[in-house]
């Protein structure tokens, strides 16, 4: 296992899920402050969230790992369907004796927040998504942004996909397009991402990930699988004025949708401050 990057104030713990995943936690913050869960999205894992819980020092924040990244376990099922990873954000909750969260998620840790604010939304008082299409974005145009997607086919290709990620060369180009703030990453940060992804696990999750998407998920969506589906609880969607996912994929979002000037796909790392600040209003 490698050794676990270290961010000030930051415990760490893993906790045996209902849904079978053993699920590690990256915690912050007094125990009895405001709770919210932040889940990360591809190619990153917790400490995409470090700068996040810096601003956050009055708020108890949950950055877990989601199955199979990280630190985390993989499910014995292989699934990696979204609505399996919603299912882990709720049974954390219960594993944490959480009634109720604020909700936060990056790509598609946004995703599997949305997922599981629909499925129940008396867990959680707020959901925050960010550089993440709309569950709701019509087909006609999902269609036409799919060239935007033309990255996804090589991942989730069986084998071929697991090297590219562990090769490293794929998924640090993924953080250098994706980041448009003006900053360049260091290769101190990149490597914290890659050396994870190196691992056979997290290779393997990275490519089930996405061939779940293809082959089970996507098709679905397409035909309108969220049609008259609504959000119980107040919904907002931040999206960088410059992500390479383009602002038509959120068309249709069931909520508030926030453009961010000057950034790009990563805004957790690229304004933190920004995120910060939409948490504490939620």
């Amino acid at each position: 296992m490698l050794p676990m990057p270290q961010v000030p104030g930051v415990d760490h713990s893993h906790h045996d899920l209902a849904t079978g995943v053993r699920m590690h936690v990256a915690t912050a913050g007094p125990p009895d402050a405001p709770p919210v869960l932040c889940l990360h999205g591809w190619p990153q894992h917790w400490w995409s969230w470090r700068d996040v819980i810096a601003e956050l020092g009055d708020f108890r924040v949950l950055a877990p790992d989601l199955r199979g990244f990280g630190w985390s376990g993989p499910p014995a099922d292989d699934d990696f369907v979204k609505e399996r990873l919603a299912d882990d954000a709720i049974a954390l909750l219960d594993a944490l004796g959480l009634d109720r969260v604020r909700l936060v998620g990056h790509d598609w840790g946004g995703w599997v927040a949305m997922l599981a604010a629909l499925r129940a939304p008396e867990r959680f008082s707020s959901v925050l998504a960010m550089s993440i299409a709309s569950p709701w974005v019509p087909a006609t145009t999902g269609l036409r942004n799919l060239w935007r997607l033309s990255y996804i086919p090589p991942i989730a290709t069986p084998v071929v996909g697991e090297r590219l990620v562990r090769d490293g060369a794929f998924p640090r180009r993924v953080l250098e397009l994706g980041r448009r703030d003006g900053r360049a990453w260091t290769d101190e940060e990149i490597e914290t991402y890659l050396s994870v992804l190196r691992q056979p696990q997290a290779a393997h999750a990275s490519s089930k990930l996405y061939r779940d998407l293809l082959l089970r998920e996507a098709p679905k969506n397409l035909m309108g699988a969220f049609r008259g589906r609504r959000f119980e609880l107040p919904a907002r969607l931040l999206h960088g004025r410059r992500d390479p996912l383009g602002r038509d994929l959120v068309q249709g979002f069931k909520g508030e949708v926030e453009i961010v000037d000057g950034a790009g796909h990563f805004l957790p790392e690229e304004k933190p401050a920004l995120v910060a600040q939409r948490i504490r209003a939620m």
